[in-house]
């Protein structure tokens, strides 16, 4: 289930239509360079999510190291409303090529001022713990772009413009 959540994502930065309540609207770049951090930043997840409701389901070490055989990753988890997982909330895995670089992502959900209000919540209290988080630009396609054609801000990270056409974007923006 968590291997076909990380799958769902990477095809959707291919272009594949998805439903409108699972457009990515807010993304955001955590640095966890430490497996002590990963587990803080999980509990904090399950915190939040419970106060609202959802729960948070994640890789364990073992099926981590299993996906790890075919993609370097060090979280993959997902935040879900309903005991049988009705709505996914977020999506929490490491960039590509990057797995010190946490992302959460956050599609436009069923009820988007429901979501809206977990989200800025979420941020707050995570932006309170490492507030080195930067937000992430979200393609046209609903992708997010490889870190490796962003380049950090102040303001959080951008496209590179080089690589805008890549990403659906006309290249003076």
């Amino acid at each position: 289930m968590r291997f076909l959540s990380f799958c769902l994502l990477l095809l959707a930065s291919c272009s594949v239509p998805q439903a409108e309540s699972m457009r990515a609207v807010a993304a955001y770049d955590i640095l966890l360079p430490m497996e002590e951090e990963k587990a803080a930043f999980l509990d904090l997840l399950e915190s939040v999510a419970e106060t609202h409701g959802y729960h948070v389901d994640a890789a364990t070490p073992s099926e981590l190291e299993r996906i790890s055989l075919s993609y370097p990753i060090s979280i993959n988890a997902s935040i879900w409303r309903g005991e049988d997982d009705e709505e996914k909330i977020a999506t929490i895995l490491s960039a590509p090529d990057a797995v010190d670089h946490i992302w959460i992502i956050f599609p436009k959900g069923e009820n988007p001022e429901l979501s809206t209000n977990f989200r800025n919540t979420l941020v707050a209290r995570i932006e309170e713990v490492w507030p080195q988080t930067t937000s992430l630009p979200i393609a046209p396609t609903g992708a997010i772009p490889h870190l490796r054609d962003m380049v950090l801000t102040p303001a959080g990270y951008e496209i590179k413009p080089e690589e805008m056409q890549k990403y659906q974007l006309p290249v003076d923006r």
